[in-house]
């Protein structure tokens, strides 16, 4: 029997899945980033670095003010320290090595040409002997970055502007026979899996495409509480015959269970049946590239919010700004801000503030100004400089005064 819920509730569902239904620990744990990690599941990596790297910023949305080396000691330390790999989750990403084995599948069928880019597939059939020279490159010198095997000057060639080395290690990347070892600034180092990764974790059985497709997205039903087919697929990025597949067989043996959610046109699915938390009261900026958000349809039919990135959009026609955060008040995002990280006047530029409708009122503010000074503070910038001429902008500047640090 299906349940119904309000759209209250799903958001509650939602926000407490997405790790907001506790405030933020004074002094984030390690512990605590694992139990996040493992909760999302996915964490997207993007190059953009107009604030910060995307994938530090939805630990900070959870937790608070956490020193970024502990992401980085999960991601890129030691085989001992190492609880993350990247792999394509959902776009570029990284994920708790206990979803290593279910991602297998994906390896198998890029290594055949399927589920990559054409382009990438193309190469890996046509360019054997270069895959194969710089798969015994890395076995034989160890972690390397693409420019340190490139055997091309400055002319760019016939695929994409990579050097052919670039375009063979993204290939083993993709395959699951080279892993990412480290990154020197935001450069990939690759090395092989073995040398890499847990040997126990390497050792384990793998599991068929369907059984993988099935443990992906009950994953990603746990990890969003509530969601449609297409918002489960989207999360590990499915295609939608093995989201479909998956989900009549996760529907079948009880994993899943049905519901339909207040608004939403299409049916909507529960891991199970969750426990609705009473209120939230979440107050946290996000990240364009946050689990949260990331799927723009989802996010207007959940939030009535409706958002898009504008960093391609010639400046001109941009209606909110460059890099722009949703804020996140509540039960609801309660505003946008278009913020930057200028690191040489060590300071916390808001370009633009504007608030959603119905608005905030003054403990919003408070609230927004807090995460502004928390957000500095975290990056190590001392000024959060407001250059935003509309009325948002006035009722922050006050909040901003009356909260600034000692």
């Amino acid at each position: 029997m299906s349940s119904s819920l309000s759209i209250h509730q799903a958001r509650r569902l939602a926000l407490s899945a997405q790790g907001f239904a506790k405030p933020a620990a004074a002094e984030p744990s390690l512990a605590s980033l694992r139990r996040t990690l493992n909760q999302l599941g996915v964490v997207q990596i993007d190059s953009v670095n107009a604030l910060v790297r995307s994938h530090y910023l939805p630990l900070f949305s959870r937790l608070g003010d956490y020193p970024q080396a502990l992401l980085d000691q999960l991601a890129w330390g030691t085989r001992r320290q190492r609880r993350l790999f990247e792999y394509w989750g959902h776009e570029a990403s990284l994920l708790p090595l206990a979803l290593y084995p279910l991602m297998r599948w994906r390896m198998a069928q890029a290594a055949d040409g399927k589920g990559i880019y054409r382009q990438l597939a193309t190469f890996g059939r046509e360019r054997r002997a270069v895959i194969e020279r710089v798969l015994a490159a890395v076995r034989e010198r160890g972690a390397l970055a693409a420019g340190s095997l490139s055997t091309r000057a400055e002319r760019a060639g016939p695929w994409w502007d990579w050097s052919e080395e670039k375009h063979a290690l993204e290939w083993l990347f993709a395959a699951g026979q080279v892993t990412v070892a480290g990154r020197r600034g935001f450069e990939r180092l690759y090395d092989l899996p073995e040398r890499v990764l847990p040997a126990e974790l390497l050792g384990q059985p793998v599991p068929g495409a369907a059984e993988a497709q099935q443990g992906l997205l009950l994953h990603a039903a746990q990890a969003l509480g509530v969601a449609t087919e297409s918002d489960l697929r989207d999360y590990f990025r499915l295609t939608p015959p093995q989201s479909k597949a998956a989900l009549a067989a996760l529907l079948a043996d009880g994993r899943l269970q049905p519901c339909t959610v207040q608004g939403w046109k299409q049916p909507a699915y529960l891991p199970g049946t969750p426990r609705i938390p009473r209120r939230i009261e979440a107050s946290a900026l996000l990240s364009p590239f946050d689990s949260l958000v990331w799927e723009r349809s989802r996010t207007e039919r959940l939030f009535d919010f409706r958002y898009r990135l504008e960093i391609y959009t010639p400046a001109h026609k941009r209606v909110y700004g460059y890099y722009v955060l949703p804020f996140l008040y509540q039960e609801r995002i309660a505003a946008r801000l278009d913020l930057r990280a200028e690191r040489a006047q060590g300071r916390l530029a808001v370009h633009a503030v504007h608030a959603q409708p119905p608005g905030l009122d003054e403990a919003g503010y408070q609230a927004l100004a807090l995460n502004l000074w928390r957000l500095a503070g975290w990056l190590g910038l001392a000024q959060v400089q407001l250059n935003c001429p509309r009325a948002e902008g006035s009722q922050l500047r006050q909040a901003l005064l009356s909260g600034a640090p000692a």
